[in-house]
C-alpha cells in the first residue's frame, strides 16, 4: 500500500469515526500518560520467541519503540522479571527462559538486553518502566526446570506451590528483603524510570484449592484477627518496604502498581467500595489494599485495570474510572484499557471502534485521571477496527508532556539560555545551553509558534519538540520545516524527572523571507 493510499484510508476512517463520536473537539491535553504494556511471559509481545539472537532482539524491540511513538505513546512497561527471573543481568536472579529458552541461560554474545531497551526507549522520547511480577517464581513446579542460580535450590523454604504455579511466599521477612533487593540492583544499574507491579501479589483463587499458609499464620499472625488481614500485612510490608528503598536511594524513579479494577465491591464495604458486582476484588481475593497504599503515599500512581466496556452492569469503566480517581489521596491515575479486546470479544460494546476513543474521552473528563496504559502492545500493533489510528491521527496526534509528579518533591531545574537565532541553508538555529545548578534537568521542551511573538504554552500543537538531556549541557536547536513569508518565535524550558516544567527561556524570533532571514529578537 502507497503512502497517499494509506492517508486517504485513515482520512475515511476518521471521518466515519468522528460521525460517530461527540468527542471530535475535544482539545489534547498538553500533559498525559501514554503508555502500553509489553508481556514477555510467554512470549505474549516481545521478544517474538525465545533464543533469538542479539540482532532479532535489538531489531524486534527498535521496530515496537518505533511503533510506540509513531502512535504517540510517551511511556512503556516492559516485564523485565515475569517469573522470578531476569531480561537484564543479575547478580542474584538468572536469567529468564523467555529471553534465552532456558531459565538461568546467558544470552550467547553476552549483551544486556536491558540496557538496551532502555536506550532505545529514551531515543524515542519514551519512558522506561521496568515492570516486575515480585512473587511468581515459575509458571510450573517442575524445580528441574531452574537453574542453579534461582533462588528455590538454595532457599527451598521461602516458596509455596499453588494453582500448579510456584511463588514466592509473601508472609517470610527474608522474602521481603529479597524482593527489595532484586529492586535495588535494577535501579541501581539501570537508568530506569519507573517500578512497576501489576495485579499478582497473592494469586487469584484456584478453585477447589486451599491457599497452603495456615502454618505461617500460626507463626507470624499473632495479634491478627483474621488470616485475610494478616495476608494484607504481608503485601503493605513489602510496598512500604520498597516505597522507603526507592526514596532514599533512588527518589527519582517513580513506583506503581496496576491492580485488578475493582478494589472492594460496596456490598462488602459500603463506605469505601465501589458500586460494581464483580467475582473478586482486589482487596479481599489478592491481598493488595492499594488504596491504603495510596493514602500512605507508598506509590507514585495507580493504574487500575479496567478491562470492561462503558455500561457493564457487573463493573461499568466509567463509574469504576469515577472511584479510582475519588481514591488516589493525590496521586496520579492512569487507566488501563483492554485493547486485547478490541474487535475480538464476543461482547457487542467491544465491536464497536468507538470502546477504546470514548474511554480516553472519559479519562480526559475526569479531573484527577492523568492518561492512560494499554494491554497489550501486540493489540495496538493489530489495529483491529482502527483503534491505534484513532489514537495516531486524533486522540494522541500532538506531542504530550508527561503528568507532573509534585509530590516526588524533586527540586526544579533553572531555566535554559538561548543564544541569538541564526539562518543558514534553509535552517533555523539556536544554541541553548544550560546555567549552573542544572543537574536536575532531564529534558528540554522545545516550543514554537508561527508568529512574531510567543503564544500559547498551554497548547500541545505549539509543542515543537522534546528533546532528552542525557547529560549534555548544551545543544543546539534546528528547524528545517520553516516557510518563506512567515515569523517563527522559539522559547525553551528544562524538565526534571517529576516532569515539572522551570520558568521560560528568552524567547527568540525570526522572519523568513524569500532571500534571507530577519531576526526579531
Amino acid at each position: 500500500m502507497d503512502k497517499f493510499t494509506r492517508q486517504l484510508l485513515c482520512f475515511l476512517f476518521l471521518s466515519s469515526f468522528l460521525a460517530t463520536t461527540n468527542h471530535a473537539q475535544e482539545i489534547v491535553p498538553k500533559r498525559e500518560f501514554r503508555g502500553a504494556w509489553v508481556a514477555t511471559v510467554a512470549n505474549i509481545d516481545f521478544p517474538s520467541k525465545p533464543g533469538i539472537g542479539e540482532d532479532r532482539f535489538k531489531e524486534e524491540w527498535a521496530s515496537t519503540m518505533a511503533f510506540f511513538k509513531d502512535a504517540g505513546l510517551n511511556a512503556v512497561f516492559a516485564q523485565v522479571r515475569p517469573a522470578g527471573d531476569a531480561f537484564y543481568r543479575s547478580k542474584i536472579a538468572p536469567w529468564s527462559k523467555y529471553l534465552t529458552g532456558k531459565n538461568g541461560k546467558a544470552p550467547r554474545s553476552n549483551y544486556d538486553p536491558m540496557a538496551f531497551m532502555i536506550n532505545e526507549a529514551h531515543k524515542q522520547n519514551i519512558e522506561f518502566h521496568a515492570w516486575l511480577n515480585p512473587y511468581r517464581a515459575s509458571m510450573d513446579t517442575l524445580a528441574d526446570n531452574l537453574s542453579d542460580k534461582h533462588p528455590y535450590h538454595s532457599h527451598p523454604e521461602w516458596f509455596v506451590q499453588y494453582g500448579g504455579k510456584l511463588y514466592f511466599n509473601p508472609a517470610l521477612p527474608e522474602v521481603r528483603n529479597y524482593l527489595t533487593e532484586i529492586v535495588m540492583e535494577i535501579v541501581m544499574d539501570y537508568d530506569v524510570d519507573g517500578i512497576h507491579f501489576d495485579d499478582y501479589f497473592y494469586p487469584y483463587p484456584a478453585a477447589g484449592e486451599l491457599y497452603p499458609d495456615q502454618e505461617d499464620f500460626a507463626k507470624y499472625g499473632y495479634g491478627y484477627l483474621s488470616i485475610d488481614d494478616w495476608r494484607r500485612s504481608n503485601v503493605n510490608a513489602l510496598i512500604s518496604q520498597i516505597s522507603e528503598m526507592l526514596k532514599t536511594v533512588a527518589p527519582q524513579v517513580k513506583f506503581g502498581v496496576s491492580p485488578f479494577g475493582v478494589w472492594r465491591n460496596a456490598s462488602l464495604d459500603p463506605k469505601n467500595g465501589s458500586k460494581s458486582q464483580a467475582s473478586i476484588g482486589a482487596y479481599d481475593d489478592l491481598y493488595a489494599d492499594v488504596r491504603f497504599w495510596l493514602e500512605k503515599g507508598w506509590i507514585d500512581y495507580v493504574a487500575p485495570q479496567l478491562y470492561w466496556h462503558i455500561g457493564f452492569s457487573v463493573a461499568d469503566y466509567e463509574l469504576l474510572l469515577d472511584w479510582w480517581q475519588k481514591n488516589a489521596f493525590g496521586r496520579n491515575v492512569y487507566a488501563g484499557h483492554a485493547a486485547y479486546k478490541v474487535g475480538v470479544h464476543t461482547d457487542p460494546a467491544w465491536r464497536k471502534r468507538d470502546q477504546i476513543p470514548r474511554q480516553i474521552a472519559l479519562n480526559r473528563i475526569f479531573p484527577n485521571v492523568e492518561g492512560s496504559i494499554f494491554y497489550n502492545t501486540s493489540a495496538l500493533k493489530k489495529n483491529l477496527l482502527g483503534m491505534t489510528d484513532s489514537l495516531r491521527y486524533h486522540y494522541f496526534k500532538n506531542p504530550a508532556l508527561w503528568p507532573e509528579m509534585k509530590y516526588m518533591n524533586l527540586p526544579l531545574a533553572p531555566a535554559p539560555k538561548l543564544a541569538k537565532a541564526k539562518y543558514k541553508k534553509g535552517k533555523i538555529k539556536i544554541k541553548c545551553s544550560l546555567p549552573a545548578g542544572a543537574e536536575n534537568a532531564h529534558y528540554l521542551v522545545v516550543y514554537r509558534f508561527e508568529d512574531r511573538l510567543p503564544g500559547d504554552y498551554e497548547n500541545p500543537a505549539n509543542i515543537f519538540r522534546i528533546i532528552p538531556l542525557d547529560g549534555r549541557k548544551s545543544l543546539v536547536i534546528e528547524d528545517d520545516s520553516t516557510q518563506k513569508g512567515k515569523s517563527y518565535t522559539y522559547a525553551v524550558t528544562a524538565v526534571n524527572r517529576q516532569h515539572s516544567e522551570s520558568n521560560l527561556s528568552e524567547w527568540r524570533a525570526m522572519k523568513i523571507g524569500s532571500k534571507r532571514a530577519k531576526r526579531l529578537k
